[in-house]
């Protein structure tokens, strides 16, 4: 395997109820090179608007009434808390520097993670985004609603949940929210590879996924016979603004069936450390190469792929767990780094919410975020967050930001490379029109 994609194998995702991929699934994406994800709980952190220096929006609960939506799961009560309030970058200054880290599979289980990381985010001052898979609100007994495409009705390579894993799971959703992180979609089934996979789907398939991820969020009450909780706190067809494909795969008619659908971004591809473009009218926020500290190649800013790139499973040898997790944060450090001192690109990182190689790549994330999240002009922000900013600013000042390659530092300064353009001179006006019989 070369090492272009060594670095950006990902993985398929394990059932919900084992929480953990088997060996021989890690196998067959090892061999395949999919491009994945996984992931149960969702941490959200909260209590901030995204890292320090960010300035606050409302810092309180909505204070307007609830107003319920269909069956009462979700519920509209005002303008999401602990938002920033962006400003254009004034000439010549330098921009912050945003991190975004992002959750797939977001639920929470047993290893309770999502709960733990939302506490980790109110430590530090970080918003993320949890990217919920719908099936997640889903229970077992209830799978034949689900009806995913070129698949038989009730069938999902994640399983489904239970009534207290949708309870649990529900209760840190709305926590999440309510402290001002992202709900965006990971889908449904986690289709992979040929047979069916996400990358065979077209724009109309894509687009019934996408539905029937809504569906669940707004009916998880009926569907998990739980009318007695709280709503979510938000309208999901408002708040669902972006996504992270399964395996990073279908992600060309996604994009197309996401513009037509009012999403805002997409994070799904894998991009170099350079400022981000729109495609097809979405943000382009895909995952990263970052280094991979004592390797000759870079690999994809996601925890599975540093595994992929270490032990090639989630039980690799105890005796390497600690050095594991060591490079994985050594080297988001070093990504984070080359970018805070260099062309202040946003760094993309994914995650799950998985205890593979002893929770190696826990302690690296959480560690990453303690050390990133509190430097000065550093915002962790949800990537809803990032696009509000990339959208509040002139479009030419991205476009010059974008001429700056992987780590490279402004020629001259930021106030220098940023300063305002002088105006072009007028020209020598135009001779006047002859008269006809002048010209004869």
């Amino acid at each position: 395997m070369s090492a272009a994609a060594r670095g950006t194998a990902v993985h398929k995702r394990a059932s919900v109820q084992k929480r953990a991929l088997a060996v021989g699934a890690l196998a067959v994406a090892l061999a395949t090179g999919l491009a994945g994800c996984s992931g149960s709980g969702g941490s959200a952190p909260g209590g901030g608007p995204g890292g320090a220096g960010a300035e606050k929006g409302p810092a309180g609960a909505p204070q307007s009434a609830v107003r319920l939506i269909g069956d009462g799961s979700t519920a509209f009560t005002g303008a999401q808390p602990h938002q920033p309030v962006w400003e254009r970058l004034k000439p010549g200054q330098q921009p912050p520097q945003f991190v975004v880290f992002s959750w797939d599979g977001a639920g929470e289980d047993s290893q309770k993670l999502f709960s733990h990381f939302r506490k980790v985010g109110k430590k530090y001052g970080a918003t993320m985004t949890y990217f919920l898979s719908g099936v997640y609100l889903l229970p077992q007994e209830k799978r034949e609603l689900y009806n995913p495409p070129r698949h038989s009705p009730g069938r999902s390579d994640i399983g489904f949940n239970d009534v207290e894993g949708i309870r649990d799971t529900v209760r840190e959703l709305r926590g999440a929210w309510e402290e001002g992180n992202e709900i965006g979609t990971h889908f449904n089934g986690h289709f992979c590879g040929k047979d069916g996979g996400v990358g065979t789907w077209s724009v109309e398939e894509w687009k019934s996924e996408i539905n029937q991820a809504k569906s669940f969020v707004k009916n998880w009450k009926t569907n998990a016979g739980l009318q007695a909780e709280k709503p979510l706190p938000f309208d999901y067809d408002k708040e669902l603004v972006g996504a992270r494909t399964p395996c990073l795969e279908g992600r060309k008619n996604f994009v197309r069936a996401a513009a037509q659908m009012g999403f805002r971004y997409d994070t799904s591809g894998v991009n170099d450390q350079i400022w981000p473009k729109k495609d097809m009218g979405l943000w382009d926020l895909s995952l990263q190469l970052v280094p991979m500290p004592g390797r000759a190649f870079q690999t994809l800013s996601m925890d599975y792929n540093f595994l992929v790139n270490q032990s090639g499973t989630t039980k690799g040898d105890p005796s390497m767990h600690r050095f594991w997790g060591n490079q994985m944060r050594d080297g988001l450090v070093q990504a984070f780094e080359r970018s805070y001192r260099g062309n202040r690109a946003p760094l993309i990182i994914g995650n799950h919410f998985e205890s593979w190689n002893g929770g190696t790549y826990m302690r690296a994330i959480e560690e990453t975020i303690a050390t990133v999240c509190v430097q000065k002009d550093v915002k962790c922000v949800s990537f809803r967050q990032l696009a509000d900013w990339l959208d509040a600013q002139d479009p030419d000042v991205l476009a010059k930001l974008r001429t700056l390659k992987v780590g490279e530092a402004p020629p001259g300064g930021w106030q220098s490379f940023l300063a305002p353009q002088p105006a072009v001179p007028a020209g020598p006006p135009a001779p006047a029109t002859q008269p006809a019989a002048a010209r004869q």
